[in-house]
This record gives C-alpha cells, sequence and structure tokens, in this order.
C-alpha cells in the first residue's frame, strides 16, 4: 500500500501525512487490526515507511470531522464496513457501533457491503432505516451526515435523520 501511495504521490511536496483507519485507533496508532483489511496495521511503522510525520484516526472520526458545524453531530458510514463517530461541542467520539449486537450478527453484518450484496438494496435500506432511527433515539444528534460509498445507494430516510 505505501509503495502505492508513493507512486501516486511522487510529485507531492508534503511534510505530515494523515491516515484514515478503518478500525480502532489508541495513541495515534491502530489499536487493533480492521476487520475489512489484511492484517500488518497495528504495528507498522507508517513515519519511517513515510519519512515524515503520520497522524492516524479513525476514518470515520475524520469524515466526521471534515462535516462538522457545531452541536451534536452523527457520522455513520456506509463503506466495506459500518463506521460511526460523534461529535459533540467539538469533541470527536469515534464509535465501533459496526460490532454491536444486531439480530443474529451485527450491525456491519446488516449494513457492510456484502450485507448490500446479500440482502439486496431494499432489505438493506430497511435495516439501516432501523439502526439509524435507534441511534438516533438514544444521541439526539442535531444533525447527522451519512456518508461512504454506499451512502448514494439511499432514498428516502427516515424522519429522525431530518
Amino acid at each position: 500500500m505505501i509503495s502505492k501511495i508513493k507512486e501516486q504521490a511522487h510529485d507531492w511536496e508534503y511534510e505530515v501525512v494523515s491516515i484514515g483507519y478503518p478500525g480502532r485507533v489508541l495513541n495515534g496508532q491502530p489499536s487493533s487490526e480492521p476487520r475489512n483489511l489484511g492484517p500488518g496495521w497495528v504495528s507498522f511503522d507508517f513515519a519511517k515507511a513515510f519519512g515524515c510525520p503520520v497522524q492516524i484516526m479513525n476514518d470515520a472520526a475524520l469524515q466526521a470531522l471534515g462535516s462538522y458545524k457545531g452541536g451534536r453531530m452523527l457520522f455513520l458510514g456506509l463503506g466495506t464496513g459500518f463506521g460511526a463517530s460523534l461529535i459533540v461541542e467539538g469533541t470527536v467520539v469515534p464509535m465501533e457501533w459496526g460490532h454491536f449486537s444486531y439480530r443474529n450478527g451485527t450491525i456491519e453484518d446488516y449494513l457492510g457491503a456484502r450485507a448490500l450484496k446479500r440482502l439486496g438494496k431494499k432489505k438493506w435500506s430497511r435495516h439501516f432505516k432501523r439502526v439509524i432511527t435507534f441511534i438516533n433515539e438514544v444521541f439526539h444528534a442535531d444533525n447527522i451526515v451519512i456518508g461512504g460509498g454506499n451512502a448514494k445507494k439511499l432514498k428516502n430516510l427516515p424522519r429522525s435523520v431530518g
């Protein structure tokens, strides 16, 4: 991955690299291997590989931060897995809601990319609406931002998302 990134950014000038990591991050480092990618992330020396300082943040938290305009904002990312983050008055709180129990598995088992393929768009969307309604009842967000590659597959969102 590093060699591919360096190849594509060979003519860029940069002093630091930021990485949105799809998993738990503790003290600026991946603290567990990602469920949807290969191993080797936790002990990898990213600063040495890039030759500059590297900042690592949970990918959903990084995306949430890019959309934040104040108050209490909830970000839900629909991609390979299910990412989530909450920002309350400027404090970013990455969440691992995709690992919560849901029906006969986890939320990610019903909202990740594999679930979309297995269930089809209609059933997958219904599960998303149930989950987002429940999460918003718990957190009472001022704003909900839905991102990730599969967000465009959603049509009518529940009223609680408005």
